[in-house]
Order: structure tokens, then C-alpha cells, then sequence
């Protein structure tokens, strides 16, 4: 038997993702910022989810939108590392979803990054997290989400 912890590259290309790459800024920005050892990242959106939820968009595709989003952001953190097995923790997320003013269901949106960190990072994918609803996002895309990474020094 294979004792050998799997890395969460290996474990991404058991659940059949890729990293997609790097999206550019679409501003005067850079996609992440390293203070010590934690890693800030500027916010990803989507290019294959536009629209508000509650209209144009279910919880469900709000689900896979924030899990697309969610991989962005790794691609963004594997740039900076090389490696993502040199992520410590995930401190926090920041969900900002595109959604009408009655939709409530924020929470459950978020729940697809959640999810993939847990899949993919185990306990260190578990995280504080704030997930709102917004008025309108850049290019109407459905979400962004904003990371706060703990990383090895």
C-alpha cells in the first residue's frame, strides 16, 4: 500500500480538474500580494457565469460558478508557490455574489469553494469565511471570491 500523501495537484486530477490559466487583470492590479507568510489575492470572477442570481442564474450555477471560481484562485496561488503543497491554511474567504436583492441563498453559493478546498486540502482547506450579496460585479460576472492564505515561510 501507498503510504505517500498526495499532493493537491494529485488530488485536483483525481476529481478531473485543471488548473484553468492565469486570467488577466482587467485593471491597474496584480493578482496577488505576500506579506510574510500570507498570501492576499485580488479577486476572480468568471468568464463562463454571467448574470444575477435570482434571475438569470440558480443557487446551483452559483455553486459551480464559486467552484470555478475557487480554481482561479489556485491557479493564482500554484503561480506565486509553484507548488500548492506549500499552503498552510486557508484563513479566509471573501464571496461576493451578483445577486438580486431578495436572493438569500449567499451562503449556499459560497458552499462551492468551500467544498473544493475541503475536497481538495482537507483540514487545511477549512476556513473563516464572508459570503454577500452585491449589486452588480465587474463584466456581470456571477461571482468573485478573494482568499486569504496562510503559506509556508
Amino acid at each position: 500500500m501507498n503510504s505517500q500523501v498526495k499532493s493537491p495537484e494529485d488530488k485536483l486530477e483525481e476529481l478531473g480538474l485543471k488548473l484553468p490559466e492565469l486570467r488577466p487583470a482587467v485593471g491597474n492590479y496584480i493578482s496577488c500580494v505576500r506579506t510574510g507568510n500570507l498570501l492576499f489575492t485580488a479577486g476572480q470572477g468568471v468568464d463562463q457565469y454571467h448574470g444575477k442570481l435570482g434571475r438569470e442564474l440558480t443557487t446551483e450555477d452559483g455553486y459551480l460558478a464559486a467552484r470555478q471560481s475557487m480554481l482561479n484562485l489556485l491557479a493564482v496561488v500554484k503561480n506565486e508557490l509553484g507548488d500548492l503543497s506549500k499552503v498552510n491554511k486557508f484563513v479566509k474567504l471573501l464571496v461576493m455574489v451578483n445577486s438580486t436583492e431578495d436572493f438569500t441563498e449567499q451562503p449556499a453559493v459560497a458552499n462551492g469553494a468551500s467544498d473544493l478546498l475541503g475536497e481538495v486540502f482537507g483540514e487545511k482547506g477549512k476556513h473563516g469565511r464572508s459570503a454577500v450579496g452585491m449589486a452588480q460585479l465587474p463584466n456581470n460576472t456571477a461571482i468573485e471570491i478573494e482568499i486569504i492564505v496562510e503559506v509556508e515561510d
